[in-house]
């Protein structure tokens, strides 16, 4: 089976919590600025000091709202803002000039598309992801009940199977693990990002669904989960890098690397790396 990476195992491990906090403690020491960007990126921020802003996957859309909590804690007059999207559309709004201190992305390949310039240190892995194959919840606790009861269920005829696009993580993901599996089913739809995929099989749009584990946790009971050892060998990295030169983005790594905010990851059904 493929694993998908950011980085080799060992590379990895590497950006671990010390990599975070050197991040944030490099970042501290920058002050606002007087004028203009500072830190020579094409499209940099001032520092503000006032707000930070961060974009992120939207598979993280319930666990970072909780980093965020930690964050405000510890800094009750800072305003912190998150927005949720396909990583794939969080890096075309950031090259565009959508303002933003700190992505968190899922997947290499987003990272890679990110203009280098913009990116302050070294990107940290803060979390990974597996596959799950997602079924309607309806009567009964048993996922065989419904139409899919396996993955070589998805290759029957009439089974729709929704996926997310090509371009997105787990979109990705889900053509590695079809193809790994020497399956071809017909894709019924594709939606732009894991949540979005979700939807269609919570509503019973969907027969079934390709999206990460932590999304079936989250749906808390809408959808069940179908058994796919398979999908442990796709693992997907979070990559968080920082975008701007303002220094309360130290503070929102600080957090999500921290002890607590790691717990949060963990409950929430995230390895760490």
């Amino acid at each position: 089976m493929s694993r998908l990476r950011v980085l080799p195992r060992s590379a990895a491990l590497g950006l671990s919590i010390a990599v975070g906090l050197a991040i944030a403690v490099g970042l501290s020491g920058c002050g606002p600025a007087t004028g203009g960007t500072s830190g020579g990126g094409s499209g940099s921020r001032a520092p503000t000091s006032d707000g930070l802003t961060v974009l992120a996957a939207s598979s993280l859309t319930d666990v970072l709202e909780e980093v965020a909590d930690l964050v405000r804690a510890e800094h009750p007059d800072l305003r912190v803002d998150l927005g949720f999207a396909a990583s794939s559309t969080i890096v075309q709004q950031v090259g565009q000039g959508a303002p933003a201190d700190v992505v968190v992305l899922a997947g290499p390949e987003p990272l890679a598309m990110l203009d280098p310039d913009l990116v302050r240190g070294d990107p940290v892995v803060v979390a990974t992801n597996t596959l799950a194959l997602a079924v309607p919840a309806g009567p009964g606790s048993d996922p065989g009940a419904g139409p899919v009861a396996s993955v070589e269920d998805l290759a029957r005829d009439g089974i729709r199977l929704v996926v997310c696009r090509p371009e997105a993580p787990c979109g990705r993901a889900a053509q590695t693990l079809l193809t790994d599996l020497g399956l071809a089913p017909r894709i019924a739809s594709y939606e732009p990002d894991a949540r979005a995929t979700l939807t269609k099989v919570e509503l019973g749009e969907a027969d079934a669904g390709l999206v990460w584990g932590t999304d079936v946790l989250a749906a808390d009971g809408a959808v069940r989960a179908v058994p796919l050892p398979e999908g442990a060998e796709v693992v997907n990295d979070y990559p968080l890098a920082v975008v701007s030169d303002d220094p309360a983005a130290a503070w929102f790594v600080e957090a999500v690397t921290s002890e607590d905010g790691r717990k949060v990851l963990a409950d929430a059904g995230f390895g760490l790396p």
